[in-house]
């Protein structure tokens, strides 16, 4: 399975380290998914991790470190012109275009991203650790 994690989410999961945010993040480092990236994602990545409110959470050497282990260990993919939906947020269009190109799963907090679920494949952090986690079953009963 494929996944475009949406900037925040990737934030949210340096900010959170119990949160489903941050455990997609370790999924994707155990291999449960592929993390597809590009060249404009990246660099509003590094735009976010540079305001000061994220800067005071998160050390600057750290989101560095964070930016150039995506772009060397993720699929880096070439940015798409159209996005097949438009978002109140144009843009977040590039962040439909990317995940719909390369065939995978939108994965935001975003609401207005999240209210194009039922035109494209966008999924909350909760709903995608669903997907990729298997179920775990019960014992059997005695």
């Amino acid at each position: 399975m494929r996944a475009v994690l949406d900037p925040n989410v990737i934030i949210s999961g340096l900010l959170s380290p119990d949160g489903a945010p941050a455990r997609i993040l370790i999924a994707w480092r155990r291999g449960l998914f592929e993390l597809v990236v590009s060249a404009q994602l990246t660099p509003e990545l590094q735009r976010a991790l540079s305001y000061s409110k994220i800067r005071d959470r998160i050390d600057p050497g750290d989101s560095a470190i964070l930016v150039v282990w995506l772009t060397r260990h993720a699929s880096v993919c070439s940015d798409p012109v159209d996005a097949p939906s438009r978002s109140t947020d144009p843009g977040d269009d590039y962040l439909v275009a990317l995940a719909a190109s390369t065939r995978a799963i939108l994965v935001s907090g975003d609401r207005h991203l999240l209210a194009l679920a039922d035109t494209c494949p966008i999924v909350s952090p909760v709903r995608f650790l669903d997907l990729i986690q298997p179920p775990v079953e019960a014992p059997p009963l005695p």
